[in-house]
């Protein structure tokens, strides 16, 4: 089984992206901050299991160009999906499998780049 894990800082957005993604995923875990994040991530059984991390961070702290560069430090092979400001862009990740979308995208566009990334990450692990 796949994991998806959504660090969402946003109660309201998180409720909502989990939702989404929850009708397409069957274990979708979240992430209050990126503390919780990283505590999950470090778990070797947990990390054993992720195909996914959705990234939503909007408030005050470690923001999302800095935990997701953290975050593929970490876990290089693991991609991540950005659901950014409109003023981040890609050009502020280096690694590979990291995307970026608008935090305004349409659930249709956050499920078809979370499935088109954990298909990608099957791929290669394959």
């Amino acid at each position: 089984m796949t994991t998806v894990l959504l660090v969402d800082d946003d109660p309201l957005q998180a409720r909502v992206r989990k939702s989404i993604l929850g009708r397409y995923f069957s274990d979708i875990q979240r992430a209050t901050d990126v503390a919780e994040a990283f505590i999950l991530v470090e778990d070797p059984a947990f990390a054993q299991r992720l195909g996914l991390v959705v990234v939503g961070l909007n408030r005050p702290g470690l923001g999302s160009s800095a935990f997701v560069a953290e975050l593929t430090s970490r876990l290089p092979s693991i991609p991540v999906l950005d659901l950014g400001r409109a003023r981040e862009e890609i050009a502020f990740y280096e690694s590979p499998n990291v995307r970026f979308l608008p935090w305004t995208a349409t659930p249709e566009q956050l499920v078809a780049m979370s499935r088109r990334l954990i298909e990608q990450h099957r791929a290669r692990v394959a």
